[in-house]
C-alpha cells in the first residue's frame, strides 16, 4: 500500500532529510519520501503490516521535530 499524508509544521529541508532516512530504516518500509517544499509524506508498505509501520513513522517524525504533525485521516 503506498498513501501520501500531508504535514504541518516541518520547518526545515534538513529535517525532512533525517525524517526519510529514520522512516526508511523502519522493518516494512518499501519506500518513503519526506518532501519539504509541499510539507508531504509518502509511505508504501505492506498493507497488513501498514498502520503498525505508519505509528512508527509518525512516532520518527516527532523524534526528528517534536512540532511537526502528520496528518492522517
Amino acid at each position: 500500500m503506498k498513501k501520501t499524508f500531508a504535514m504541518e509544521n516541518l520547518d526545515c529541508a534538513n529535517c525532512a532529510a533525517k525524517m526519510e532516512a529514520a522512516i526508511g530504516k523502519i522493518d516494512g518500509v518499501t519506500a518513503c519520501s519526506v518532501n519539504f517544499f509541499a510539507q508531504k509524506l509518502m509511505l508504501e508498505a505492506d498493507d497488513a503490516i501498514f498502520a503498525e509501520v505508519l505509528k512508527k513513522a509518525i512516532a520518527a517524525v516527532h523524534k526528528v521535530d517534536g512540532d511537526c504533525d502528520v496528518i492522517v485521516k
